[in-house]
């Protein structure tokens, strides 16, 4: 990829060199794995500074070390815009401290109606029993947010596209919105990536990844992060702070190693994704393929607009059927394992069930979820080839 920073430098360029700073790196390539718990001070003047400023300095192992410091610095270069980044220990521990640094008892947030279950699941749960309202909203909404906006609205909260129907929201005329309103905006931008959608360029206040999934790469790593910018950087540090936060520097190390590889990972996944979906949208036995690069998927000229590329999750339908015979279709698959998550080298498959508050889910069939990884793109259409007889085969 070829997209350029205000400095000049690319981005595969930025995830090789960025977050290696000479004093965290020494003579070696790559950060060691610090691990630490004390820090020990020379004196007691010196204890009592660091209680002031502890980014990027020693201070106590919950705070960090070179190793998180190395990749936080790097995943904030690559949000031209952002004031620094904050690592969790996985991407709902990101979402819930993004979201509680940014409200308080007596607010409402916006939320949207695809969003990743556990988001969910914290706005129903625990905001709710703290006294934070949700309202869901329609994901193709885009400015008409508006006449949903009120007097307590503190937030707006996106997942764009969403990780099992994959709209994609009119991030920039939510942005405007929200900005003219004094509304907080937040991102989960994991099936993105900075790469293909820089957040915070865009005017998000806050931008989430579930580190876990591409930044990893290797399906062997639980990670999350949150990108701020100026305005909202100081508040996510003390929320962060105040409710003990932090990340494995073992798990930091496996991350950044993954992250230096993202750029020729996602064009992979990305062709990859293609070639399959373009053969699914060409099987009597699929009713429609959800994928925002293909021009009949809700929202794909925001896409065209707005994105810098597509990663390889998404989704399709099947022609009639029940859960029975699309059960069929994934048990056989002897390439796709069946698991959560996403973003590794191997490809996955799950039955997808949407829940909605705003808008009911409907669909002509039941509804398939795939991440499509690094094998040979022919390969995988010949397991789903069978996999679609199979499906015929129990749908009689």
């Amino acid at each position: 990829m070829s997209n350029e920073d205000g400095g000049g430098r690319g981005d595969a360029t930025r995830l090789v060199h960025g977050g290696r700073r000479k004093e965290w790196t020494g003579a070696a390539v790559n950060p060691p794995v610090w691990r630490a718990s004390t820090i020990q001070y020379d004196s007691v003047a010196e204890m009592r500074a660091r209680q002031h400023d502890t980014h990027h300095q020693f201070y106590y192992g919950r705070r960090g070390t070179p190793t998180q410091w190395s990749l936080a610095d790097a995943l904030t270069e690559m949000e031209p815009g952002a004031a620094g980044t904050l690592l969790y220990s996985s991407g709902v521990a990101a979402v819930t401290t993004a979201l509680l640094s940014v409200l308080k008892p007596g607010d409402e947030l916006l939320m949207v109606d695809s969003a990743y279950e556990p988001t969910r699941a914290f706005c129903d749960g625990l905001l709710r029993r703290h006294g934070i309202a949700t309202r869901y909203y329609d994901p193709l909404i885009g400015a008409g947010i508006e006449a949903l906006a009120t007097d307590r609205t503190a937030a707006i909260f996106m997942e764009s596209p969403g990780s099992l129907t994959f709209e994609v929201q009119d991030v920039p005329a939510i942005v405007a919105l929200a900005r003219a309103r004094g509304i907080v905006t937040l991102l989960d931008n994991t099936w993105a990536t900075p790469l293909f959608f820089p957040a915070i360029e865009k005017g998000v206040d806050l931008t989430i990844l579930a580190c876990t999934k591409y930044i990893v790469g290797h399906s062997d790593v639980m990670l999350g992060s949150v990108t701020a910018n100026s305005e909202h950087w100081q508040a996510l540090r003390k929320t962060s702070y105040s409710l003990g936060q932090c990340a494995s520097p073992d798990d930091a190390w496996l991350a950044a190693r993954g992250l230096r590889t993202l750029d020729v990972r996602l064009s992979r996944h990305q062709s990859n994704a293609l070639a399959v979906a373009r053969w699914l949208d060409e099987q009597p036995d699929v009713a429609r393929v959800l994928h925002p690069a293909l021009e009949d998927c809700p929202g794909h000229a925001i896409w065209k607009r707005d994105f810098r590329g597509a990663s390889g999750l998404f989704s399709f339908v099947l022609e009639g059927g029940d859960d029975a015979a699309r059960t069929a279709l994934i048990d056989g698959l002897e390439l796709f394992g069946i698991g959560f998550s996403w973003g590794g080298y191997e490809s996955l498959v799950i039955p997808a069930d949407p829940h909605r508050s705003a808008i009911p889910w409907t669909a002509e069939g039941p509804l398939v979820r795939l991440q499509i990884g690094l094998e040979d793109s022919g390969d995988l259409i010949a397991d789903l080839a069978a996999g679609l007889e199979r499906f015929r085969e129990a749908r009689g």
